[in-house]
């Protein structure tokens, strides 16, 4: 959590006024303005939401893979077929979309509570409390701002994840290269690699549409730790439009490099869990008897 919490703030903290600028100093810097608790800010809005997230991403993901398995096979008239890399990122991209936006008000809200400050307008004091308010002071259509982003961030972020470690599980089993796989399975170690490289792949590409959808989480929230920019007649808050001027005031104003502000601790935070999530789905589906698992 400590993770996240220094990334939202690299992802939004002001180009003007910069505090830190790395992950260690971030956590530093937290750590000497908040004290121990504000490294944890959001964290139960964070657990809250990642549960439900998760759940609906698997389940989501052996649908959507079977429905365009059984297309792929009716079409080539090959009842042997298996999925390609291709149709495996199709069906990670589905699930992706489906538990993003079953789950993005938590998201948007987590958002809100890690990096709000003393000076922020509204004290939310949990997710509920976070929910309540900005329904109430901003309306329905705030809780799923930056969902655009959001979802076609996660068509290559989701996608690659599945596309990557399934494929790559698929290859090393078949060349078994420094005979890595025993009795056709590959041990936990070798898939937590896979899944290493799953999740590594798919964050670098979708990283810059991520720091889009947390700025413009931020937009309409007076005194948060959003960035600010020249305009010639001073120093004023950024406002954006939609997606397309979010991203074309942030590469203005802060350069490209702004695209991936956070990337480090993002890297640190997203690597291991996206590989302890996919073989601890497979475990327990392995514990629990349940013989269907991700790649077939």
């Amino acid at each position: 959590m400590c993770d996240v919490m220094c990334l939202c703030h690299l992802q939004v903290q002001n180009p003007h006024s910069i505090k830190y600028n790395g992950t260690i100093q971030g956590l530093k810097y937290i750590w000497r303005t908040e004290g121990f608790r504000g490294l944890f800010k959001g964290n139960g809005t964070n657990c809250a939401r990642i549960v439900p997230n998760s759940a609906v991403k698997f389940f989501s993901y052996e649908q959507a893979s079977k429905g365009i398995l059984h297309l792929y096979r009716k079409q080539t008239g090959n009842e042997d077929a298996q999925l390609t890399p291709l149709l495996r990122l199709g069906a990670g991209a589905c699930a992706g979309i489906i538990a993003m936006s079953a789950t993005y008000p938590m998201d948007m809200v987590r958002g809100r509570i890690t990096v709000q400050t003393e000076k922020s307008p509204y004290q939310y004091r949990g997710m509920f409390h976070a929910l309540s308010t900005v329904l109430r002071e901003e309306g329905p259509r705030a809780l799923y701002k930056g969902w655009l982003p959001s979802v076609i961030g996660v068509i290559p972020y989701v996608g690659l994840n599945f596309a990557v470690y399934e494929s790559l599980k698929d290859w090393l089993i078949k060349s078994n290269p420094l005979g890595l796989v025993q009795d056709s399975e590959l041990s936990v170690t070798t898939r937590l690699a896979c899944g290493a490289a799953a999740g590594t792949i798919g964050q670098t590409v979708a990283y810059p549409l991520d720091v889009i959808r947390r700025r413009m989480q931020m937009v309409g929230w007076n005194h948060a730790a959003s960035v600010v920019a020249g305009d010639g007649r001073g120093k004023v808050p950024l406002e954006y439009t939609g997606m397309v001027d979010a991203f074309r005031k942030t590469v203005r104003y802060e350069g490209f490099g702004a695209l991936y502000k956070g990337l480090v601790p993002n890297s640190v935070k997203v690597v291991p869990s996206i590989a302890i999530a996919f073989v601890t789905y497979e475990v327990v589906k392995d514990i629990l008897g349940v013989e269907i698992r991700i790649s077939d």
